[in-house]
């Protein structure tokens, strides 16, 4: 089974989801969901982010990896390399999980990496008395 994710990062907030492919189709598709057109993108070279600029956004920078390039001057992507190694840090404990709840724990890192300067608990609990589970 091959899982594909795409990360993107707003403001410095993660938002992650599995996707069936990485084509130019797809990611746009999922950026023009969740990014305002008057974002600066930042990616690396995958050419599934070609034509940003085409669809609307203003401006799209990359860094090229394949190039051992990691910034750009002011481009880079260290935030979402900082939210994939807390995400593997995290995934590695199960050593293993079962496929089928894979996006639920990818789902549970994005939470905890966009509230990581926050008492999980007390948000926790504000969360459930605003929205009761029954």
């Amino acid at each position: 089974m091959i899982v594909f994710q795409t990360f993107i990062m707003i403001a410095d907030k993660v938002y992650t989801e599995i996707v069936p492919n990485c084509s130019k189709d797809t990611l746009q598709g999922i950026i023009r969901g969740k990014v305002a057109l008057e974002s600066v993108i930042y990616s690396d070279g995958w050419r599934g982010y070609n034509g940003l600029v085409d669809v609307g956004y203003g401006k799209h920078l990359r860094v090229d990896h394949g190039k051992d390039q990691f910034v750009s001057g002011p481009a880079h992507i260290n935030g979402i390399e900082g939210f994939w190694g807390f995400a593997k840090s995290r995934l590695t404990r199960f050593r293993g999980m079962n496929p089928s709840t894979f996006y639920i724990h990818l789902k549970e890192c994005e939470f905890r990496f966009n509230h990581r300067n926050q008492d999980l608990y007390k948000l926790i609990l504000k969360m459930i008395r605003k929205k009761p589970l029954f």
